[in-house]
């Protein structure tokens, strides 16, 4: 596919509601009956575009996902909405009622703007990631506040906007994800320029980047969605504070925001007690993991491994709590026999330091449930000695 202007005929926008909720594994045969009255290609594209937004549910919802126009790439690499739309309500709190929103894509955020009310200039050097800009903002009705621009977000003048917003290419078609910044898609160097030279600034990164090539002028930002951590965002601006660190927590907006000056040491390392805390990936990615011992009184396990553990009970949104019941040296035989005696079911599988594949594991000491029981163990180290950690969440 590379123009989306034949979906937007008549005949194509009613072609995609009859294909919308086709099943992959009868696309042959729908695809055989209405080559018989619609031309081949655009058959194909519509069976290909009922794909693409079946797969965008998940990150757009079932309502906006029927409606919007996807590339693969844009499925793929496209803000999740309730990631965008926290974003854009931080913006709209922050008073911006304009921003540039350079390598927009498909239009993800710009589409998170303007439901916050802020006019957005999106732009993007693709012709069909712009023609889907455009679409969408025109299938969502924002597009008297979304104005898409096709152009290299390097010659676009961003002035007289009140913030900048990039999220430069992380993926190259050849060689799949991108992991020296400077390699973006424009160079992470540029892409801190741009966000630097606007009133507010806000550059999307790889949530793995090294700390150290954080830029000191920045408050970096981990952002994660019902525990999976999404993305990483630093903001630039008179009002943020250089070298700051913040974890956020979807969809509760839980968050943990420390300053150089606030930042704990790491937590001591000791014994495994009645709980385990596991510890939300956008807190461990910040470097926050010490807050979070210190609010369940607890510390490491080892010095290397972000498992908190405490005798106490603590309700905390940062991490998941556990109630530990063993403590043994790692020894899978010692572990079926165990998992048998004890009738489990289901077994969860977690590791943290360990090389052991969690599916091969289940599939030794679990080839078939011996009850009903569940149980989850952690395959980690604990003061470096590998260990099995069983035990169950706590409710």
């Amino acid at each position: 596919m590379n123009d989306l202007a034949p979906l937007l005929t008549p005949e194509g926008r009613a072609l995609l509601d009859e294909v919308r909720d086709t099943d992959p594994a009868h696309e042959l045969a729908v695809a055989t009956r209405l080559r018989r009255e619609h031309p081949a290609a655009l058959v194909s594209a519509a069976l290909g575009q009922a794909r693409l937004r079946q797969r965008a549910v998940a990150k757009f919802g079932a309502e906006d996902a029927r409606r919007m126009f996807f590339t693969p790439d844009g499925v793929e690499q496209s803000t999740r909405a309730s990631v965008a739309t926290y974003r854009a309500e931080c913006l709209r709190a922050a008073g911006v009622r304009s921003v540039a929103d350079l390598c927009c894509g498909i239009g993800g955020d710009a589409i998170a703007f303007a439901r916050a009310g802020i006019r957005v200039l999106a732009v993007d050097r693709d012709p069909l990631t712009c023609e889907a800009a455009r679409a969408n903002a025109d299938a969502l009705g924002l597009a008297d506040l979304i104005e898409v621009r096709e152009a290299d977000v390097t010659e676009v003048d961003t002035a007289g906007h009140d913030a900048v917003f990039v999220d430069p290419a992380r993926r190259s078609s050849g060689r799949g994800r991108i992991f020296d910044p400077e390699a973006y898609s424009p160079p992470l160097s540029w892409a801190v320029s741009a966000a630097l030279g606007a009133p507010l600034g806000l550059l999307k990164i790889a949530p793995g980047i090294p700390h150290e090539a954080i830029p000191a002028e920045a408050t970096a930002e981990w952002v994660s969605d019902g525990g999976d951590v999404k993305e990483a965002v630093l903001w630039f601006g008179p009002d943020v504070t250089p070298g700051a660190r913040r974890a956020t927590l979807l969809p509760a907006l839980a968050g943990i925001h420390v300053t150089p000056d606030t930042m704990l040491p790491d937590p001591a390392v000791r014994p495994v007690g009645r709980y385990l805390y596991e510890p939300d990936g956008a807190v461990i990615r910040a470097h926050l993991v010490a807050e979070v011992a210190e609010e369940v009184d607890g510390g490491l396990i080892d010095p290397t491994i972000a498992y908190v553990t405490s005798d106490e009970a603590h309700r905390t949104p940062y991490a998941t709590a556990y109630e530990i019941t063993d403590t043994l040296p790692f020894n899978v035989k010692k572990l079926k026999a165990l998992l048998r005696e004890r009738g489990v079911g289901t077994l969860t599988v977690k590791k943290r330091g360990s090389a052991v594949e969690p599916e091969e594991l289940r599939r030794r000491v679990l080839p078939k449930p011996h009850g009903a029981g569940p149980v989850t163990v952690f395959l980690t180290r604990v003061d470096g000695a590998p260990t099995m950690l069983l035990g169950h969440p706590v409710r």
